[in-house]
């Protein structure tokens, strides 16, 4: 059992407020075979207890005045896109997503500097049953001279680029008993129609989808709902997936827009039964907002053109939470997949989940249907879903040539690049024997899985040796807990009869942050954490005496816990309680030595690591949650990623130390930092105006990362 958190603060001596891992955690196929689109397969296992009806209402709101009609639903010529420079006009900044600026006017001789231009608040605060449920994550995006953003709970914001002045905001008013784990909202789409008229409504749109799983349209000049899309500038995206239940199914990500189909899927809460909302990936037409396709992992050809009436998506299939990655030029679109919604039990998955959970899937937009897979772990039965974005570059090959490809980061730690046009590794990918022969379902679970020969963040197996504390009570606490644990190294199965440690944890390796990539340096930039869980599976009885019950008999109410932390798991026989970041239970400091969390930069030829550090400083932390204001840096965990520039820098916030730095690229060493009064646990971007170049983000704080909550969005610049 966890004391609570007053009493974890005041007991950490040193990276107090640190570890608590954040939520967005969610067959032997071989690791890298071009899969043709699945056949049907049977449901998941249906639990006993129905979802109940408990619909949030619509946000009603005047759209704009009629806008051309247009009819098209399926997919569009190949577009140019526009790139990464004086704007930033895609999450990741160019249609690569690379998160890397050409610009290169702040540099390592004059960043020390660089001072704020201004300060921008979104307004979007928590309020009521949301106090403890604020994790923004936003990351703008600039088109001309404006940012345009989303809040944590949907708010569309467009500012101007250079002066912080608000121009206009759309609310659309979404309930705080929407809130899954935490109100995120990571950012918003930018699309130009062609076909549309220069002067018409909406012919460039932001598009957005949200906490209460709607697709929302708006114009990008005014904000107003874009009339053509979907009813009154909205599409409902509990279509098809059954009775509402709020904060069971939320999107928290942009949607991917190829060649004028916007692709979502959504987060489908994990834990609380395998008769879960569908993980369900749909294409809507970005003008219409009518659906163009969906794919639905285990009734492919059935519902593609929706479930017929009366009828759902497949239920408890693996869903996708964060963010794809558009390829225009071959009309593919990356999804990282998670896994199912029951994280830690096997056995009564389908054949469809255990073919597509946890894998990468590239999908045809022009019809909907899988062109390849990767599956990064078989049966995954540790919550190691896909978290990072993709990243596309052109992969050094034979003779000079080039080979279009992804990057593609994991949770465990592994970087696998791939053939983008067939899935194909272009870098060594090995397949380990694994422990799986724990006592509950030996006969399930993957005797192999597939790891990275090429690079991997993840470190040593843990030994007693390890174990930490700040005194030797403590630490002979956490050894005692290493023996009476089950633990075989990296993989270690489940186990109820006593807890397993689960080496690197769900937070481990690379998350939805996702890497930057110097294109001409030829440099992976990777953030990574480091940190365990303690996890034990629950005998149902015990669990129901528990009083762990699923969201859809609680009204989403409560506090949000860690992810795993006493989830029910309806459907499998045993619940789910997960440590997140394996604190102590007494005193809440970790079991595990820092550093917690790093930063390396990678060669992208070779696979070697250039350099690697610790990111995070103790300076938030200190005995009995006394804050040391020391600059000792220990390396902490992290939530958010980089952007890396032409001028030689890396900006990153992302460590619980609340503090946003920039790194030479060619050292790792940190040349400047700005101290932020909430945690900057979100991605920088970089832009330019009137010749300036610009820093930008906007931090907003992380419940779960226990960081300060806030609605700042910052900017900076170097002086005239």
């Amino acid at each position: 059992m966890h004391i609570s958190m007053s009493a974890r603060l005041a007991a950490t001596l040193l990276v107090t407020s640190a570890l608590t891992a954040p939520a967005l955690a969610q067959d032997t196929t071989e690791p890298a075979a071009t899969v043709q689109p699945s056949t049907p397969q049977s449901t998941p296992a249906q639990t006993e207890a129905a979802p109940r009806d408990a619909a949030p209402d619509d946000a009603a709101a005047a759209p704009t005045e009629a806008a051309p009609v247009a009819t098209q639903t399926t997919a569009r010529e190949p577009q140019p896109q526009p790139e990464a420079g004086a704007d930033w006009p895609f999450w990741g900044g160019g249609p690569n997503a690379q998160r890397y600026s050409p610009l290169g006017q702040i540099t390592p001789e004059n960043v020390g500097d660089l001072e704020r231009a201004w300060v921008f608040h979104t307004g979007d605060l928590p309020e009521g049953s949301a106090s403890d449920k604020y994790s923004p994550e936003n990351t703008p995006v600039k088109v001309g001279d404006a940012l345009l953003m989303c809040s944590a709970k949907n708010i569309l914001i467009s500012i101007d680029a250079a002066t912080g002045e608000e121009n206009w905001r759309y609310d659309p008013e979404v309930a705080n008993e929407a809130i899954p784990y935490g109100a995120s909202c990571r950012g918003v789409a930018v699309y130009t129609a062609p076909e549309l008229p220069e002067d018409a409504p909406c012919k460039t749109r932001v598009v957005e989808g949200t906490l209460d799983a709607r697709l929302i349209a708006v114009d990008s000049a005014t904000g107003e709902l874009c009339a053509d899309f979907g009813e009154n500038g909205q599409v409902d995206l509990w279509d098809g997936i059954g009775d509402k239940v709020p904060g069971w199914y939320a999107v928290t990500a942009p949607p991917a827009i190829v060649r004028g189909i916007a692709v979502t899927g959504a987060q489908v809460k994990d834990g609380q039964a395998e008769d879960a909302p569908s993980g369900v990936i749909r294409g809507y037409d970005a003008v219409t907002g009518e659906l163009a396709w969906a794919w639905d992992l285990a009734a492919p050809e059935e519902m593609k053109d929706g479930p017929p009436e009366g009828e759902t998506y497949t239920r408890g299939t693996p869903n996708m939470w964060t963010t794809a990655t558009a390829d225009e030029a071959l009309g593919l679109v990356y999804l990282p997949l998670g896994n199912s919604a029951v994280d830690y039990w096997a056995s009564n998955r389908s054949e469809a989940e255990n073919k597509w959970s946890t894998s990468l899937v590239a999908i045809d937009v022009t019809t909907g249907e899988p062109a390849w897979s990767f599956q990064t772990v078989h049966k995954d039965v540790w919550d190691y879903d896909l978290g990072s974005q993709v990243t596309l570059i052109d992969y050094p090959g034979e003779g000079g040539d080039t080979v279009p490809a992804v990057i593609l980061p994991s949770k465990q730690g592994d970087i696998y690049i791939l053939n983008r046009e067939t899935g194909e590794p272009l870098t060594p990918v090995g397949e380990i024997a694994v422990p799986s022969t724990g006592e509950l379902e030996p006969d399930t679970l993957s005797q192999t899985q597939p790891t990275s020969e090429w690079h991997t963040l993840r470190k040593d197996p843990l030994e007693e040796k390890d174990m930490w504390g700040f005194s030797p009570i403590d630490q002979l606490w956490c050894r005692i807990q290493f023996r009476l644990s089950n633990y075989e190294g990296f993989y270690t199965p489940p186990s109820a009869d006593k807890p397993w440690i689960q080496y690197p944890g769900y937070n481990g390796g690379n998350d939805w942050g996702s890497i930057a990539f110097d294109p001409e340096k030829g440099l992976i930039i990777a953030n990574y954490n480091d940190v365990p869980n303690h996890n034990q599976l629950v005998p149902r009885a015990e669990a129901d005496a528990k009083g762990w019950k699923p969201i859809y008999e609680t009204d989403n109410a409560g506090t949000s816990s860690p992810e795993g932390a006493g989830d029910p798991q309806v459907g499998a026989p045993y619940a789910i309680d997960v440590n997140a970041g394996w604190r102590n239970d007494y005193t809440g400091v970790p079991c595990t030595a820092p550093p917690y969390g790093g930063i390396q930069a990678i060669d992208i030829e070779t696979g070697e690591t250039v350099w690697d550090r610790p990111l995070g400083t103790a300076r938030r932390n200190g005995p009995f949650g006394i804050a040391s204001r020391i600059p000792f840096t220990i390396g902490l965990p992290n939530n958010g990623g980089s952007v890396v520039t032409a001028g030689g820098l890396v900006f990153i916030g992302a460590a619980t130390d609340n503090l946003f730095r920039a790194i030479d690229v060619e050292t790792g060493e940190t040349l400047w930092s700005d101290v932020l009064d909430q945690g900057p646990q979100a991605n920088p971007i970089s832009y330019e105006v009137n010749g300036e170049q610009y820093v930008l983000i906007g931090p907003g704080g992380h419940h779960f990362m226990e960081t300060p909550v806030g609605d700042a969005v910052i900017a900076y610049k170097l002086p005239k």
